[in-house]
């Protein structure tokens, strides 16, 4: 089956949880406790704005002949609206500049156990 012939077992139904979608408004802008239907139209535009990217990410994967998605296919769903295709890519930088910390930060804590290692086993060299 289509995975966009899914789509209309979603309609009525919240995907997202409503304080969620509630901050996200007030956050853009509208008062802190927005009507229910308000919250109800936003969540049935993300959940059509995410299953659409990801049937097309799908797709893409698909054409290329793999069963999995990559970060590519999601770039080319994107490749139209220049706004997305930027965030995507910011995110994704920042994804890999926190991946490059927390390696680093482990090296370096890494050496601090094998240098306190060292010590201890200086000490006990120096106590014989």
């Amino acid at each position: 089956m289509e995975p966009r012939a899914r789509a209309g077992k979603n309609v009525g139904k919240m995907n997202f949880a409503h304080n969620e979608l509630a901050q996200l408004l007030y956050g853009h802008g509208d008062v802190k406790a927005p009507l229910p239907d308000t919250v109800r139209v936003l969540d049935e535009v993300l959940t059509d704005f995410i299953q659409g990217v990801g049937f097309e990410a799908t797709r893409a994967a698909h054409h290329a002949g793999r069963q999995k998605v990559k970060f590519e296919d999601f770039e080319f769903a994107m490749r139209r609206n220049p706004r997305f295709m930027g965030k995507i890519q910011e995110v994704f930088e920042k994804k890999k500049e926190i991946e490059a910390a927390r390696k680093n930060f482990s090296i370096e804590d890494q050496l601090m156990r094998d240098a306190d290692r060292e010590e201890k086993q200086a000490e006990k060299k120096a106590d014989r």
